[in-house]
Formats: C-alpha cells, structure tokens, sequence
C-alpha cells in the first residue's frame, strides 16, 4: 500500500486574500492541476470558507453548487487531492492549485482528468 501524502499547508497573508474576486455568488473558480504531470484534472468552486480550509488543511476543499455544502474532495471516493502550490491569477477572479492526486484520479466518472473528452475527430 502506497504511503499517504503528507499535507502542506499555505501561509496566504491577508493581503493576497483580499486580492480574490468572488462572483455574485460569493464564488471563484479554482482549477486542480496534477504537480508531477501537469494534467489538468478537474475545476471546480471555492468560497472565502473552503479557500482558506483548503489552505489550512493542505487538501482541496471545494464549494458543491448542487448540494449547497462544503465538500472535502475524497471524503466519499477516496480520490483525495494533497495541495503543493496554489496561485490566483492577475485579475485575482481564478485560482490554480498544483496538487498530489490520490486513488484513481479526480473525475466522478473514474477518469484520471476531468478534460479527458476532445473536441473534433482523432487525426
């Protein structure tokens, strides 16, 4: 059996928070891209709440727009997503986390990557 990752957490100063741009609902998007691979595996939404647990806590913790409740990315799969960096981009109304994926990948599906459908026809 593979050794857990350890968690990281992220000292985000008041600042730097203040410079995220919610939407209308109090959300920002926030992208999990695999630190080793670079894949992009999933996007989801972060409120003010679920950015600083998921600084705290080095593991992602989104906002589910469906249910309307915090949710701990692998509580329920086991496909957990350990934080290594995390980033907000210039307008601040983007954030990108480089994480260590764990289990089988990050889409509900049991894809490794969420973006593992292509636009087109294969060449």
């Amino acid at each position: 059996m593979a050794a857990m990752p350890d968690a990281v957490s992220i000292d985000a100063t008041p600042e730097q928070l203040a410079l995220v741009t919610y939407d209308a609902n109090g959300l920002v998007p926030a992208i999990a891209q695999d630190v080793a691979t670079r894949a992009v595996l999933m996007m989801a939404w972060m409120n003010a709440e679920t950015l600083q647990a998921t600084l705290r806590e080095g593991r992602m913790v989104y906002w589910s727009r469906s249910r309307q409740e915090v949710w701990r990315k692998g509580d329920t799969s086991g496909d957990r997503q350990f934080v290594r960096e995390a980033y907000y981009d210039c307008d601040g109304d983007t954030l990108l986390f480089l994480v260590e994926q764990e289990g089988k990948g990050a889409c509900h599906t049991g894809a490794y990557s969420c973006f593992h459908r292509a636009f087109g026809t294969p060449t």
